[in-house]
């Protein structure tokens, strides 16, 4: 697993990239109601991101900054070695694979496509508003 570039944060920090991944995830599910749907599925997509960037520097002080999303779940999995952790990589993985079609390619995401990744960043968020609280930050 290769962890790729990362930088340090503020502790404190988690929670403002935590109101970011609410931001984004809110306006992913504005976009489903609207049909917007390649809007909403990147806009879950960066919700997913600025998730797990907050449950990374909750639990570790650090944060993927490589240009290689992957190695943001690389880091999500070292920093959170639980089953839970695993799952939200597994996730944010999945999402990051429609990353390059939504954003660069023609093709356009369906209702279908874009209500999952919708739901894939709301687990992503949850879990990071937890590790947060639980971090008392």
């Amino acid at each position: 697993m290769a962890r790729g570039k990362t930088a340090q944060g503020r502790r404190v920090e988690a929670r403002l990239y935590l109101e970011k991944a609410v931001q984004f995830h809110e306006q992913a599910r504005s976009g489903i109601e609207a049909h917007r749907n390649d809007a909403a599925l990147l806009d879950a997509i960066h919700a997913a991101i600025c998730g797990t960037d907050a449950a990374t520097i909750a639990l570790s002080g650090v944060r993927s900054t490589d240009p290689d999303h992957q190695r943001a779940a690389d880091l999500l999995e070292e920093v959170a070695p639980t089953a839970e952790g695993r799952e939200r990589a597994r996730q944010l993985r999945a999402l990051l694979a429609r990353k390059n079609t939504v954003e660069y390619e023609s093709r356009r995401a369906s209702a279908k496509e874009a209500r999952d990744g919708v739901e894939r960043a709301g687990r992503i968020v949850e879990w990071a508003k937890d590790v947060v609280a639980k971090a008392r930050l």
